[in-house]
């Protein structure tokens, strides 16, 4: 086997590897016992996948590593899914098995189809049980003709999860997701049904994240900017971080319920105005939706006839109007005080961070704590960053860290200049 080979296998070992001790940990913590079963059937899967790759560096005459720790990003994800449970961090935990599948689409070979339809299955059982907290069964696969061991008992092993997950009351994973099941289903129905598409935009996780950086990046910069000009008086430092964090985060809430109740309002009087051309002309709106559907690709007749069938019900042509024509969700409008409260509370854990020594006293030592706490603040920003973007946790760290070092030096600079001036 080519070097290439050899370490394209070691590396595929890892991620698999990973995966095991992944959804071992999340077993183990998850006390919905259909959940903790769907994670123990995964964690077999990968097992088998990492057997495959196992073998065949063994055959190739490489040495088999021993298990090694798991990433720093696997540690963190455990780390959120002890703390805030297993549903909030099923983004994260989808990104990775997308990792998987961009990892193994490169790659061509019968055992990696094998494998890559399985962790196709995978993203799908966790987009199944994270849809509005309820568990449902996947979607299954027929088994591949994979010929390395194991390959083909590995593919479909997922759809066995789901049904785990689901119990006694879950369906079948062809009735499931066959046409005529979505038949029954409208526009509204599927948007939910599928919201994990939007996970990227509902962006709870980010706003968090971003809304942490923002606070502890902004006081850090007046804190030190203050400790340079005050001549490290503490009543000074913490007087002006106070009102910093005070500021900042009462800026964001009202800023934020600003920006999303006006976003909101402008939707809604787009929706109402929709409905009410729906109301004054419904012809002049089902020629609309027919061209719509014509310039998707529809013939003429098959775009008549559909806009026809759906304004058969006022309920159903409005929805389609608003989201073919105006691009919007009338569910996902989003909620003004939410928001506010989040951005409040995101902005005030960041800020009160370079501020924590100065409430317990003052000079060299308090300096050095705000700085150094605020470093590692930064660190773990960076880390949370790259669970969203899937960069590299150090790059995201580094950069995250030079961004707010770079802002305290700048305003710690300016501060002493300032404060030397005055004096």
């Amino acid at each position: 086997m080519p070097i290439t080979d050899i370490q394209r296998s070691l590396d595929n070992l890892k991620l698999e590897r990973d995966a095991i001790l992944l959804y071992d940990a999340l077993a183990s913590i998850e006390k919905d016992e259909r959940r903790a079963a769907a994670f123990r059937t995964i964690a077999g899967n990968e097992r088998r996948h990492a057997e495959i790759w196992a073998v065949r560096l063994r055959e190739a005459g490489a040495t088999v590593p021993p298990q090694g720790p798991a990433r720093a990003r696997i540690r963190l994800i455990l780390l959120l899914a002890r703390l805030i449970g297993t549903r909030r961090v099923s983004d994260l935990v989808q990104a990775l098995e997308g990792d998987e599948e961009s990892a193994y689409s490169a790659q061509s070979s019968p055992e990696v189809a094998s494998i890559a339809a399985d962790e196709r299955e995978h993203a799908e059982i966790w987009k199944r049980l994270g849809a509005d907290g309820q568990s449902a069964a996947g979607a299954g696969t027929e088994p591949s003709t994979g010929t390395e061991p194991g390959a083909a008992k590995a593919t479909g092993s997922a759809a066995r999860a789901a049904a785990a997950v689901a119990g006694s009351g879950a369906t079948t994973p062809s009735a499931d997701r066959t046409p005529a099941a979505f038949a029954k289903l409208g526009a509204g129905d599927i948007a939910r049904r599928e919201k994990w598409h939007r996970a990227g935009q509902s962006g709870t996780m980010r706003a968090i994240i971003f809304g942490v950086s923002d606070g502890l990046v902004s006081n850090l910069s007046l804190v030190m900017g203050v400790a340079g000009a005050a001549s490290g008086d503490p009543r000074f430092i913490l007087l002006a971080g106070i009102a910093g964090l005070l500021a900042g985060a009462f800026s964001m809430a009202a800023g934020e319920y600003v920006s999303m109740q006006s976003q909101r309002e402008l939707y809604e009087r787009q929706i109402a105005l929709e409905r009410a051309e729906l109301e004054a002309m419904p012809e002049e709106e089902e020629a609309e939706l027919a061209a719509i559907y014509r310039s998707k690709g529809f013939t003429e007749e098959e775009a008549r006839r559909t806009a026809h069938r759906l304004f058969a019900d006022p309920k159903a042509a409005l929805d389609t109007l608003v989201r073919e024509e105006l691009g919007l969700d009338p569910s996902e409008l989003g909620s003004p005080w939410g928001a506010s409260f989040g951005s409040f509370i995101a902005f005030a854990i960041g800020a009160i961070i370079p501020v924590l020594p100065y409430l317990f006293g003052g000079g060299t030592l308090a300096f050095g704590l705000s700085l150094g706490l605020s470093l590692l603040a930064l660190v773990a920003v960076g880390a949370g960053v790259s669970l969203l973007t899937g960069r590299s946790m150090l790059f995201s760290a580094a950069r995250q860290v030079l961004i707010g070092a770079a802002a305290a030096g700048v305003t710690f600079l300016v501060g002493t200049v300032i404060g030397v001036s005055v004096g």
